[in-house]
């Protein structure tokens, strides 16, 4: 469905320090995010979509062996984010009945895996809306303040990083897959649109009181197994097409977080871009240990990801950080460890000071 956002290298010594300062000087006291299946802990599991995870081999290095309806291995990047700044190890599903709003006051995901900017892509496989995400978080800042009370909530909203990680979805689920967007909008037009959603989004945000927040670019969507093994004329390598459309679609994004940050007093919008540090993982795996970067663990890492991954778990890999890859969209939990390493130090770790 969506395959990542953020990406990552790095520096053993750099990465220690960094993370030590975060968990020391913490003051973030709360992660809420918003996004598809790059971040989404198991709202999916609440909704009437095929768009799930929540059996195995999903979740079975996670703790407990757990299947949550994290389309990954273990962990997915906000949790490990979230740990990083001394907050807490996993950050919750809002829809999870198994929370309440003490565990989500300190983190708190309202993505939606198959979701994207657009409202036709998430009714592709009838998953939650962004707009539906806000909703929701509204409801969540209600609830927060009869917890807390007024002016604690206030301080809350204000302090919290707020996360953002999609897109992916809108050009391969929706674009390059269904009719009608590619009928009314070229390539170029389509980024303009989402961008334009991406913008009013974030100042929907400012205007509910966010002032910390993380916008996510697009991965080399191009390298993802499926495109890959879908491939046949380039050989089975990365598809050129879908990866200039990230590298485009994150300049958009790049540029709207520089507009935003001169025109909203107050706002710290940061742009976590996932796409260099993902291709360098790719093409050089053997730096971060890695031995598969065209097929996945699942199955037989050509197609599989959802139920799919599931018929085929018996031929699933035995040892998942050994790929780049868990299913035909998803990262391993290795990978998304690597990720967050990289967006702490090279992004967010300056909201730790």
């Amino acid at each position: 469905m969506e395959g990542h956002r953020k990406t990552l290298l790095c520096f053993p010594i750099l990465c220690i320090l960094v993370l030590q300062l975060a968990k020391t000087n913490a003051k973030v006291p709360a992660i809420i995010v918003f996004g598809d299946s790059t971040v989404d802990a198991g709202n999916n599991n609440f909704i009437q979509t095929v768009a799930r995870s929540n059996f195995q081999p999903y979740g079975r290095d996670f703790e407990g062996g757990k299947a949550t309806g994290r389309f990954c291995n273990g962990r997915i990047p906000t949790d490990f984010i979230a740990e990083d700044f001394g907050i807490k190890k996993n950050v919750p599903a809002y829809l999870d009945p198994r929370y309440n709003i003490s565990e989500f006051a300190t983190g708190v995901t309202f993505a939606s895996a198959a979701t994207g900017y657009d409202n036709a892509t998430s009714d592709v496989l009838s998953v939650i809306p962004l707009w539906k995400q806000l909703e929701y978080y509204k409801g969540y800042q209600k609830r927060l303040s009869a917890y807390l009370g007024e002016n604690k909530t206030k301080e809350i909203i204000a302090e919290s990083l707020y996360l953002m990680s999609l897109g992916t979805n809108d050009f391969l689920e929706n674009y390059y897959a269904m009719p009608g967007r590619a009928s009314h909008y070229t390539p170029q037009q389509y980024q303009t649109f989402l961008a334009g959603i991406a913008e009013n989004f974030i100042r929907s945000l400012y205007d509910l009181g966010a002032r910390k927040i993380s916008l996510g670019g697009l991965p080399p969507m191009g390298c993802l197994p499926l495109e890959r093994t879908t491939n046949f004329v380039g050989g089975n390598e990365c598809v050129p097409r879908y990866n200039t459309i990230a590298l485009e679609f994150n300049d958009k994004l790049h540029n709207l977080t520089t507009k935003l940050n001169q025109e909203l007093p107050g706002i710290n919008l940061v742009f976590s871009n996932p796409y260099y540090i993902m291709m360098q993982i790719i093409r050089k795996p053997d730096l971060y240990g890695f031995e598969s970067t065209s097929l996945a663990c699942c199955a037989t890492g050509m197609f599989e990801m959802g139920y799919a991954c599931s018929r085929g778990s018996m031929f699933s890999c035995t040892d998942a950080s050994k790929f780049v890859f868990w299913d035909s969209f998803h990262p391993t939990e290795k990978t998304n460890g690597i990720v967050a390493k990289y967006v702490m130090q090279h992004v967010l770790s300056h909201f730790a000071e």
